[in-house]
């Protein structure tokens, strides 16, 4: 045999074994489902980010992001056995509780609640009491209970038409741009943005925050906790699984720290798992999210002990839940993961939010 073909023997060998050694390393890997609340996007850049850097695979695992959707509940899906981890609102998950769904939030990511009320300046909207005889819009499906706890407290009762008119909405801001609701709930990351995304018909520019009037429930003090990973109890307590949600939770922590320090390369990530809107949404979308996330004084992940009482006693007012909730949070796992990331920045108290542009429809 010649020596070019002894090399290229050798060669062919190697290469064999290299992909057998691959494959063996992706057979070692353990497959993990991550069911979102909504479609992909920024909200949920770290989990892409832990994909995309292999953050997950450095812990051995195989992470499919599973995207949500309205018919999409994040809570049936974990607790029918879809998925291992899911997403979503702290009071969603205590009402599935009480149905009977064994979950357990085992990390707050973030730290604060992002929900508003926005008008229009011209309408006098400056304060909850403002709402009076207004027509409000909410979502509904679980979001309403801050806007209602908060009127409710302001002696407005939210089931009183006498008191209020409470619209429908769906999730954009069509009727307020239309002047078919007087306020209209947003998020600070999506709804908020796509009004200033819009062009001003009186000015021929986008709008602009001082065109608007915004209720934020952090400062009303009627904000619920948000986004945070849960697991199905008796899944944890398999063999085993706590070690895998030691490993899930600090690769997800290091997504977002690497979203919160790498800006531009994230919101590149999300749009790689085409989002429904466009590259500036993102931008400012993402901006955004790290404000709800940073500073975690505690560690990423960590509860704090105020909100999550907050958060129960506006779902108590609300009849959210019937009950003191009991074992519906964890905080050793997320503290295990944060251990193992000493030396890095888990808490972003440096952290400050950029100033992003906005564009037109968010592209």
């Amino acid at each position: 045999m010649s020596k070019n073909k002894v090399l290229a023997v050798l060669l062919v060998i190697g290469l064999l074994a290299v992909l057998s050694l691959s494959s063996v390393a992706a057979q070692d890997l353990t497959p993990i489902n991550l069911q979102l609340q909504w479609v992909a996007q920024s909200q949920f850049a770290g989990y892409y980010a832990a994909v995309a850097q292999g953050f997950y695979a450095d812990e051995g695992l195989d992470v499919t992001i599973l995207e949500g959707a309205v018919e999409i509940v994040p809570q049936q899906v974990v607790a029918a056995g879809g998925a291992e981890f899911g997403i979503a609102w702290v009071p969603k998950v205590l009402a599935s509780r009480e149905e009977g769904a064994d979950l357990v939030n085992i990390a707050q990511v973030f730290q604060r609640s992002g929900t508003l009320e926005v008008s229009f300046v011209d309408k006098g909207i400056e304060s909850v009491a403002d709402l009076a005889g207004m027509r409000v819009g909410t979502w509904g499906f679980g979001n309403e209970h801050e806007l209602f706890a908060a009127l409710r407290a302001d002696g407005i009762d939210p089931d009183n038409a006498d008191d209020v008119t409470i619209v429908q909405q769906p999730f954009d801001m069509s009727l307020l741009l239309n002047d078919e609701v007087d306020a209209a709930e947003a998020m600070t990351y999506n709804e908020y943005a796509q009004v200033l995304e819009q062009v001003n018909p009186e000015t021929g520019e986008l709008y602009q925050p001082e065109d608007l009037n915004v209720i934020n429930f952090n400062d009303v003090g009627t904000a619920m906790l948000q986004d945070h990973i849960f697991v199905r109890g008796d899944w944890l307590a398999e063999a085993g699984n706590e070690d895998i949600a030691v490993k899930f939770l600090r690769a997800s922590f290091r997504g977002w720290m690497y979203c919160r320090d790498n800006f531009d390369d994230c919101v590149n990530i999300v749009l790689e798992n085409g989002p429904t809107l466009g590259e500036g949404h993102m931008r400012w979308q993402l901006n955004e999210i790290n404000k709800l996330i940073w500073p975690s004084p505690d560690g990423i992940g960590m509860m704090n002990q105020d909100l999550w009482d907050q958060t129960v006693a506006v779902a108590l007012d609300g009849e959210v839940i019937t009950a003191e909730p009991s074992d519906a949070f964890r905080t050793d796992l997320a503290q295990a993961a944060l251990n193992s990331l000493s030396g890095e920045d888990v808490t972003g108290e440096s952290w400050e939010p950029l100033v992003v542009e906005v564009t037109p429809g968010g592209e």
